[in-house]
C-alpha cells in the first residue's frame, strides 16, 4: 500500500504536474545510496557530483566553488556573469570568508538573481522587506564583502523592469568575452529557479521550451509554496506569495559552469529533498522536470549525503 495504489479518487489526483509519471519517479530511487552518483549517460563529462558528510562541509565547500570561480576570472582578466539564488545561502557567507582572505576584488562580478517573489502583475517585494531575495542577497554576500563587493550598478534583481534585460546584458557580458556561470538550488518539484514543471504543458517542443528566458507572475505549484513555508517562512504558509518572477531555461540552461547545492535536510532523520535530488539525478531530462538538465552542464553539484538515503520509512 503506498500513494499509488491508492491516488485514484483521492484529493491527491491531478495534484503532480500531468507530466509526471510517478511508478516511474519512485524507480530512480536505488535502496543503495552509495549508487546516486553513478554516472547516467546523458551527464555531461565535466559534470561532477560532490557528497558532504555534513552541513558545514556543504556551507564550506561551496562557498569555496564560488570564491574559486570568482578568483579565477580576475585573475584571467574576464568579467563574471554570475546568476544567483536564494536557496540555498550558507555557501555565501565562506564565499565571502575566502574572497576576503585572498583580497580579491569582485569589481569584475555582474550578479543576476534568478528569481523573485511577485503578484500576478510581476510587481516585486520592497527590497527591506526580510522575504525579498534582495533583501537576503545584501545581507549574506553584497553586504558583507565590504570594499570587495559587487558595484551596485552590477547587481540585478529579478524586478518586473530589469528581469526582461538579463538576456541582453548577459549576452553582450559573453560577446565581450565573459563566462557564465549559474549556482542554484533544487526545487522540492524539481524547479530551477521558480521555473515550474507545470510550465511544460504550454510549449509544442522541447526546443521552444529552452528558448523561454523569463517569466513574470509565474504561478507556482502548492509543493513550492509549502517548500518555501518550511526552509524560509518558519511554517507560516499564508506569508508565501504564490507568484514568482524567474529566468528560464533560456539562462539557467547556457551555462560556462555550474555550482549547484542541495542541502534540504530537517533533522531528526526528515527532509524534504531527497527524491527531488534522485530524480535529478536519475531521470532523463524533459521540461517536466527541469532540474535534469542540469547534470547535462559542466560543473559541480554539492549535496548532503543524509540526502542519498535509504528512502525509506522512519516515523518521526
Amino acid at each position: 500500500m503506498d500513494l499509488l495504489s491508492t491516488l485514484p479518487g483521492s484529493m491527491m489526483e491531478g495534484f503532480f504536474p500531468e507530466g509526471w509519471d510517478l511508478a516511474k519517479i519512485d524507480a530512480c530511487v536505488d535502496d543503495d545510496p552509495s549508487s546516486l552518483t553513478t554516472r547516467q549517460k546523458w551527464w555531461h563529462k565535466n559534470f561532477e557530483p560532490i557528497p558532504c558528510e555534513s552541513l558545514a562541509d556543504f556551507d564550506t565547500f561551496m562557498g569555496h566553488e564560488i570564491a574559486l570561480t570568482i578568483r579565477r576570472a580576475a585573475e584571467a582578466g574576464e568579467q563574471l556573469a554570475m546568476i544567483l539564488p536564494v536557496g540555498p545561502m550558507g555557501m555565501y557567507r565562506w564565499a565571502v570568508y575566502f574572497l576576503k582572505e585572498w583580497n580579491v576584488s569582485c569589481s569584475h562580478v555582474h550578479g543576476f538573481n534568478m528569481d523573485e517573489w511577485s503578484d500576478d502583475k510581476g510587481n516585486t517585494l520592497p527590497s527591506s522587506n526580510t522575504g525579498s531575495f534582495q533583501y537576503a542577497m545584501e545581507q549574506a554576500f553584497y553586504g558583507p564583502l565590504g570594499k570587495l563587493t559587487v558595484p551596485k550598478r552590477q547587481r540585478n534583481y529579478a524586478t518586473k523592469r530589469n528581469l526582461p534585460t538579463y538576456e541582453q546584458k548577459i549576452g553582450e557580458l559573453r560577446a565581450g568575452g565573459a563566462k557564465l556561470t549559474v549556482i542554484f538550488g533544487i526545487g522540492r518539484v524539481c524547479h530551477i529557479a521558480f521555473w515550474e514543471p507545470h510550465f511544460a504543458a504550454e510549449f509544442e517542443s522541447e526546443a521552444e521550451w529552452k528558448k523561454q528566458t523569463h517569466r513574470l507572475g509565474a504561478i507556482l505549484h502548492p509543493l513550492t509554496v509549502e517548500q518555501n513555508a518550511i526552509t524560509s517562512f518558519r511554517s507560516r504558509t499564508t506569508l508565501v506569495p504564490a507568484r514568482a518572477n524567474t529566468i528560464g531555461p533560456g539562462l539557467f540552461l547556457e551555462a560556462d559552469h555550474i555550482i549547484g547545492g542541495a542541502d534540504g535536510t530537517l533533522g531528526r532523520g526528515m527532509m524534504w529533498q531527497g527524491l527531488s535530488l534522485w530524480m535529478t539525478f536519475r531521470h532523463n531530462p524533459t521540461p517536466w522536470i527541469p532540474s535534469t538538465y542540469m547534470p547535462t552542464q559542466p560543473g559541480r553539484l554539492f549535496f548532503l549525503n543524509e540526502l542519498a538515503g535509504p528512502l525509506v520509512a522512519e516515523c518521526n
